[in-house]
């Protein structure tokens, strides 16, 4: 029975699609896939895939099913919005970025092809099924109790960065939403105090003290990532205290958790991927670029912060 349970609670998460990730406002190495900046808005294609990574589902769009498919649009003549935005640009990288290093390229698109089977035959139908139960309050709600779960990475890598102002910011946060934001079901810290969640990773830290992205990978499940933010994901996996003080029968609720994580994700963007299917002439270059635009986008972030450290002022250490 035990064995029974181990398999339904890890092969959907093993075949889910993120965080692309999402926390994924869970880090970026938890990225998600195929399904986690310039010119019209397009979807975060980097933001949603196979991991069990959260986003702050107000910042990304996705798809209303309510509003016309893309083909239904384009036969009915309609301009696409953000919620169903028109095609991407064609061009790669601008040429003042760094070139992309692919030799892995015949083997990335070969574990693409699977992760698009892998969408297409299992997570689509979960997806599609969990999509008809749960409301999209409740899929907000079930996306921020497992992004406030998700602290430690965030926390830790703050820290390693010497980010102490945001360091101090994740505290505040999981206490607040912890204890009156229900275990994180409602966002108290950021509608009442403006404590605003930073993706972060040790993928992030690592960029920060000048270590190179290294050749592009496309992970089987987990979807487009670099040498060195593999790397970081595992790091930030090795993070997470249940590993150290929860019992080993916990081993099948941290599977149901990633599971339900993944397929949350998936179902919060599920028009990304028919999105890319619509409008994506070469799909594997575009999820690529995606990842690498998102990715330098924070590491210039964290990389031009110096050290943060709040002093109060005498007139604020006055109202405590």
């Amino acid at each position: 029975m035990k064995k029974a349970l181990l398999l339904v609670s890890v092969i959907p998460s093993m075949l889910s699609l993120s965080a692309c990730a999402i926390s994924q406002k869970s880090s970026g190495a938890n990225f998600g896939t195929i399904a986690s900046d310039s010119g019209p808005a397009a979807p975060d294609i980097a933001a949603i895939g196979f991991s069990a990574a959260t986003s702050d589902t107000r910042e990304k769009p996705s798809l209303n099913p309510d509003e016309p498919a893309p083909d239904e649009a384009r036969s009915n003549g309609s301009t696409p919005s953000l919620s169903n935005p028109g095609p991407p640009p064609n061009e790669r990288l601008v040429a003042d970025e760094p070139e992309i290093s692919d030799p892995f390229e015949p083997i990335n698109t070969r574990v693409l092809d699977l992760n698009e089977a892998a969408d297409h035959w299992v997570v689509r139908p979960v997806v599609s099924g969990y999509v008809r139960v749960v409301p999209p309050p409740a899929r907000d709600g079930v996306g921020r109790v497992l992004s406030n779960a998700g602290v430690i990475p965030r926390f830790a890598n703050a820290l390693f960065q010497l980010r102490l102002k945001q360091a101090e910011t994740e505290a505040m946060r999981f206490g607040i939403n912890s204890t009156l934001g229900l275990a994180g079901w409602y966002d108290l810290a950021y509608e009442w105090f403006g404590l605003k969640q930073e993706d972060n990773d040790f993928g992030l830290t690592l960029a920060k003290y000048g270590v190179g992205s290294g050749p592009y990978l496309m992970l089987p499940i987990l979807g487009p990532s670099s040498v060195r933010d593999m790397i970081g994901m595992v790091a930030d996996g090795l993070m997470d205290p249940l590993d150290y003080v929860a019992p080993a029968s916990a081993v099948y609720y941290k599977y149901a958790a990633k599971a339900l994580q993944a397929v949350n994700a998936r179902a919060q963007n599920r028009g990304l991927l028919e999105y890319l299917d619509t409008y994506s002439i070469d799909k594997y270059g575009a999820i690529q670029d995606a990842y690498f635009q998102r990715r330098q986008e924070r590491e210039s972030k964290v990389r031009a912060t110096a050290l943060q450290v709040h002093l109060r002022t005498p007139a604020e250490a006055s109202d405590w």
